[in-house]
């Protein structure tokens, strides 16, 4: 994200001042912000952080915090920690964990109270100016989240503490690796941008090596425990067609990547630094279009340069094309549907791309807080949080996942994508066998729709009513649809609590 462009949340950085002598935001304090994954597994210990940025310029003691708990029954328990913490790190993030809550659904305000240069002020949730506090929402499942045998599921897109720039920064590798675990995710993507590698974390507008801070993000992820499993990846600013910038997900580089054409670093030049083509070739990895149609407005365009994803730009006809279309971007909103639109079209044309599902959460583990006017104001989302929207992901060995095995697996045709129930597909001889299971804390499955095309150079995928299952209340589904008339058949769904899943597209093989 760059200045202007105002969409994206995160961890918003307010000290930032552009060397002016005001900034509405500023505060002689650091920020300091209370956050807890939106779902915790079935018979896990809710783990919170708080999180804290710039204290090393502005140090402070966080004496103790209370959490005040409502369930859906509105009854409200509060539990108290002291905590004593001294922060005086630039990017400080301090955990606390509570017994396990009985699963359901639960809105929770947190209270900090902190101590700086000996005076005590209590904060609700977070000390954001001009902010009003949200509270907390957890869902505590009943099961242990439901990933069927021989899948693996993910986060494709979310940022680090190495994504920090003038408006925004992320959690640290462990704080993700652990939110990971709550939730019940295999592994994690972390795409930092290209170009916050390529600037100093101290100064963010100062030129660093970038392939020094890029190893080191590898080597802070090497140190953590194996599972799960994190990895180092970036979100690259490339050249489409048009010589505009567009942004690109790599799923562990062979080499730091570079990509700083739209970093609102250089004024009006923002002209690409490299193609989609070579970043590819030399990235040796999986890519991915990164949130391709997500509207614009014209200032973002004019400033940064920035444009869209086009059908060229995929290198579709080439040895390395891009392997999927990351559309679902934290909401179905217009840029989903957008994007779900081209990704069909491109099915329809025969080409076997598959989707892909990621967050594009800046730490943001439960809502965020995006800049809506630099140095002037901000606000509250809860679309772009950490591990909702996942990528289910079929692999060969899922008990010991590797970095290999997780690339080999999108190499194979095989996934869904969701935010609560799992829908998946395998082949069998000449029947494609889809399943659905969803429980009880994602809702009944309303409908399964089948879409399919018949077969021939080109046909227009439709709703495929022989298949398709209407107003269900069941929890589980198995249907078998026959490929002999189709090209490809792929499945999308909705429970009765508005979760959404769809699977990659299972095309007819030649035997």
């Amino acid at each position: 994200m760059s200045l202007l462009s105002l969409n994206r949340p995160a961890y918003a950085e307010t000290h930032f001042k552009f060397k002016l002598p005001w900034s509405l935001l500023y505060r002689k304090r650091p920020e300091i912000i209370v956050d807890v994954p939106s779902q915790i597994n079935a018979n896990q210990s809710p783990e919170f952080w708080i999180v804290v940025r710039d204290a090393d310029r502005f140090p402070l003691k966080i004496k103790s915090i209370e959490l005040s708990i409502k369930n859906q029954e509105n009854k409200t328990t509060v539990i108290k920690q002291d905590l004593n913490i001294s922060a005086d790190l630039a990017f400080g993030f301090y955990s606390f964990v509570i017994k396990p809550l009985p699963p359901g659904e639960y809105e929770i305000i947190p209270s900090i109270e902190t101590i700086q240069k000996n005076r005590t002020k209590k904060w609700v949730r977070s000390n954001y100016p001009f902010l009003k506090p949200l509270p907390l929402k957890i869902q505590v499942l009943k099961e242990p989240y439901f990933i069927p045998s021989g899948f693996v599921a993910g986060e494709m897109h979310c940022h680090t503490h190495y994504s920090s720039d003038h408006v925004e920064f992320g959690a640290a590798p462990h704080v993700l690796q652990s939110a990971a675990r709550l939730i019940g995710l295999d592994f994690v993507l972390c795409t930092d941008h290209a170009y916050d590698f390529a600037f100093s974390k101290e100064d963010y507008t100062l030129p660093d090596q970038a392939d020094v801070r890029f190893e080191a993000l590898r080597q802070e992820i090497q140190e953590l425990p194996s599972s799960p499993l994190m990895i180092a990846g970036e979100e690259v600013s490339v050249g489409n067609s048009h010589n505009e910038n567009v942004h690109m997900l790599c799923l562990s580089p062979r080499e730091y990547l570079e990509g700083k054409g739209d970093c609102g670093r250089y004024g009006l030049n923002n002209k690409p630094t490299w193609g989609i083509s070579k970043t590819i070739s030399i990235a040796n990895a999986p890519c991915f279009a990164a949130h391709p149609k997500v509207p614009m407005s014209k200032l973002e365009r004019f400033v940064f340069r920035r444009g869209d994803w086009h059908d060229e730009d995929l290198q579709l006809e080439s040895e390395t094309p891009i392997r999927g279309i990351q559309f679902w971007n934290g909401s179905r909103d217009r840029g989903f549907e957008l994007g779900r639109l081209w990704w069909i079209s491109l099915l329809e044309k025969g080409h076997e791309i598959l989707p892909i599902g990621g967050n594009d959460a800046h730490g943001d583990l439960n809502d965020s807080v995006s800049i809506t006017m630099p140095l002037i104001s901000l606000r509250h989302n809860r679309n772009h949080v950490f591990g909702k929207v996942k990528t289910v992901v079929k692999v060969n060995d899922s008990n010991a996942l590797t970095i290999d095995s997780l690339k080999e697996g999108f190499q194979g045709d095989s996934l869904y994508l969701t935010d609560g129930p799992a829908l998946w597909w395998s082949r069998e001889n000449d029947f494609i066998h889809f399943q659905m299971n969803c429980s009880a804390d994602f809702g009944t499955i309303q409908y399964l729709h089948f879409y399919t095309a018949e077969k021939g150079n080109y046909s227009p995928e439709k709703l495929n009513q022989t298949h398709s299952i209407l107003e269900t209340k069941s929890e589980t589904l198995s249907v078998k649809i026959p490929l002999k008339d189709y090209r490809y058949v792929r499945a999308e769904s909705e429970t009765s609590k508005g979760h959404f899943a769809l699977t990659s597209a299972a095309f007819a093989k030649e035997i």
